[in-house]
């Protein structure tokens, strides 16, 4: 783990973040170089998820009561392993997923990627890999010059993943459902926290990710229901 410097909470949007969370700025910029310091991990995870959020969510927060207990038995869990091993940060590498459905613009997005800044602060560590279900399927696609398997395992072992817009196809082809069965199934079997949004009704998940989808996603994920009216559509406007 690098040791990461105090931190400009502005530069990370952290401000409104911090004090709704109730962190103090004194406490996540303490330290005496140990890069072990819950304090430090904090700023390290900070950094990192700077790096795979979008601009446009870079100033996210979950403010869902699912996201926020499904965070804090990650967050529970991971260091209760911590104490197990006697290992020197808290670390997530196991736990139960979500799976986030609504219509177009109701936040799901939103919420997932604040996820991931809540995650940060708590100084626990969380190895996150982020993708939409379309550029998944694109880098999975083979082509001359590139290990589609190793590719896969990226995605298939993440230590939290998050899948943006899962079944948005309209036609699922063959090599979308071996992927998502091989990536469902796997993290179903490792109980591998993932994150999945969908536009999906839940009457559709079956027909667009098929019964064995579908089923191991009904035991594996919390299903999160987001209503309301296109927020993307009120904000143009």
């Amino acid at each position: 783990m690098q040791w990461i410097p105090p931190i400009n909470p502005k530069r990370y949007h952290l401000e409104q973040l911090l004090a709704v969370r109730g962190v103090d700025l004194d406490w996540l910029n303490s330290g005496d170089a140990d890069p072990y310091s819950v304090a430090n991990v904090a700023r390290y995870s900070i950094a990192a998820a700077a790096k795979i959020i979008p601009f446009h969510y870079r100033a996210a927060i979950a403010d869902s009561p699912e996201i926020q207990t499904w965070l804090q038995e990650l967050v529970a869990e991971a260091r209760e392993t911590q104490a197990e091993r006697g290992a020197p940060v808290a670390s997530v590498t196991r736990g139960r997923s979500l799976l986030l459905l609504g219509a177009t613009g109701t936040g799901k997005t939103h919420q997932a990627y604040g996820a991931i800044r809540e995650l940060a602060i708590t100084g626990v560590a969380a190895t996150w890999v982020v993708t939409t279900a379309a550029d998944m399927y694109a880098a999975l696609r083979p082509r001359h010059g590139i290990d589609s398997e190793a590719e896969f395992r990226h995605y298939r072992n993440a230590s939290v993943l998050l899948v943006d817009d899962l079944g948005a196809e309209r036609k699922p082809t063959e090599f979308t459902e071996e992927i998502n069965f091989r990536l469902i199934n796997w993290r179903y079997e490792n109980h591998l926290p993932t994150l999945i949004t969908s536009n999906l009704v839940p009457k559709e998940i079956s027909e667009r990710l098929g019964d064995r989808v579908t089923s191991r996603l009904i035991e594996m994920c919390q299903r999160v229901v987001f209503k309301g009216p296109d927020r993307r559509r009120g904000e143009a406007a």
